[in-house]
């Protein structure tokens, strides 16, 4: 085995895995005339609470504006790319090369969403396999590149999967639908990806207001409603996750791990003259229940100690995009950057450095969170620093200049002041997230400025 090869299954073994950290995302479309540049909303969603994008599509200028932001951001392959990246890994590997590689590590790229409620969208024309396929394809690719661990394949569906959606306990998946979600499910517990699902109870008190009780689709019905097995719900959304749950337990999963992510929902501020649901005081509440509920930490009546991670649906109104009026209306800012109602996304450990812009929030001076470093332990083993500063100064992408002969940091001349220049600037491009300064406990995240003389620790 060649030792680069060495280096990198080493330095897989000392990274840890992604932990079940609690997030709060939010979905950013762009089908919009008037919307700010993507380089603004980055820095404006610094100095807030949401750490995690999903976008849906690969546009350049999104990736390159979240480059070292400390920002997540989960791209897409629009559904109708979906059938070139399934005939062949070739085909997957120019997408992946083309549209995500010339962006990372610099933007952290977490997920890739493989089409958008694909298997609903379009059924008489869309091939069901072909999605399967593609995500079997991108995530080879990925394998191949050692980026598996960093990046997962998943693809969002709509409720509209299930058969039925109550009782939650009973639900399955669409009769016709159920060999494609059984390959989609075996992959997502095979490559530890989450089952994305757009759960919106405001659809269903919409169509069916005499049925639903308003508190209950808003998230807020304390009295509950009972399942026959014994689960008592509190809000629609719990129903609807852990109706998805019973789909995939049906399957034959209920042994195996299968996350759940709740890749959107929301709820429209404005709507047609007849929907008395869409109101700016029904989306404010709404919203502000689910942004509390992504930070709960808490999972849902058949599996509360499950969390699920949620993505609020959306950042912005889209005034471009198709369909009735509250299509594009679901955002909780207007394209001006002004809030569409109030709700609260400050952060208490962000930065509040700098003067107020757009959503209302204190725009950051460009470093996410309090000014944090990354250094190895005093007593580190010096093998794995060793292998450590290997792998930031060659797989890991790490400009290593500084620590070379005639560079800023090269003095001292030792192994653990050279590691923890190479580890803090691994760290910082990755987003500032714990688990990036671990390698395999050698590293220590400090508050303290590391820097000396001429020798600077960048922050970002």
């Amino acid at each position: 085995m060649a030792p680069g090869s060495v280096l990198v299954l080493l330095f897989l073994a000392i990274l840890s895995p992604f932990p079940n950290v609690s997030a709060v995302g939010v979905n950013y479309g762009t089908l919009g005339n008037n919307l700010p540049s993507p380089k603004k909303v980055a820095q404006l969603l610094q100095s807030t609470l949401i750490d995690k994008v999903k976008i849906y599509d690969t546009n350049p200028e999104i990736l390159g504006a979240f480059s070292n932001t400390g920002i997540d951001l989960i791209v897409a392959v629009e559904n109708y790319h979906v059938a070139n990246i399934s005939t062949d890994t070739s085909a997957a590997d120019e997408w992946l090369t083309n549209r995500v590689i010339p962006f990372i590590p610099a933007t952290s790229i977490v997920a890739i969403a493989v089409g958008n409620e694909y298997l609903t969208t379009d059924p008489d024309h869309l091939k069901p396999n072909a999605l399967i396929q593609a995500m079997q394809n991108l995530h080879a690719v990925l394998v191949q590149r050692g980026l598996d661990r960093k990046i997962k394949v998943t693809t969002p569906h709509s409720m509209a999967v299930l058969a039925s959606s109550f009782p939650p306990s009973a639900s399955t998946f669409a009769t016709t639908l159920m060999p494609v979600m059984t390959s989609i499910v075996g992959f997502l517990a095979d490559t530890g990806a989450p089952f994305m699902v757009n759960a919106y109870p405001y659809f269903a008190y919409r169509d069916n207001p005499g049925m639903v009780d308003l508190e209950y689709a808003l998230l807020g019905n304390a009295s509950g409603v009972r399942d026959p097995k014994g689960y008592v719900y509190s809000n629609m959304l719990d129903a609807q996750v852990d109706a998805v749950r019973s789909a995939i337990i049906a399957l034959g999963f209920g042994n195996r791990t299968v996350e759940m992510t709740i890749s959107e929902s929301g709820w429209p501020s404005k709507g047609e003259s007849s929907d008395d649901a869409a109101t700016p005081e029904n989306a404010k509440t709404y919203n502000t229940r689910l942004i509390e509920r992504a930070q709960s930490n808490k999972g849902t009546p058949m599996n509360p100690k499950k969390n699920i991670e949620i993505f609020v649906f959306a950042l912005f109104n889209e005034n471009k995009k198709e369909g009735g009026v509250s299509e594009r209306n679901f955002g909780m800012f207007n394209g001006d950057g002004s809030k569409v109602y109030e709700v609260d996304l400050s952060c208490q450990f962000c930065s509040s450095n700098g003067g107020t812009l757009g959503f209302g929030e204190k725009m950051s001076s460009g470093v996410r969170g309090p000014s944090v470093w990354c250094v190895a332990k005093p007593h580190a083993d010096e093998k794995v620093l060793q292998a450590v500063l290997d792998f930031c100064c060659g797989p890991g992408g790490v400009d290593c200049r500084e620590i070379y002969e005639s560079g800023d940091c090269f003095a001292p001349d030792k192994l653990h002041a050279h590691a923890s220049y190479a580890m803090n600037v691994y760290y910082q491009i990755h987003g500032r997230n714990y688990w990036n300064c671990d390698f395999k406990g050698t590293g220590l995240v400090t508050f303290s400025d590391p820097s000396y003389g001429t020798c600077k620790y960048s922050q970002q």
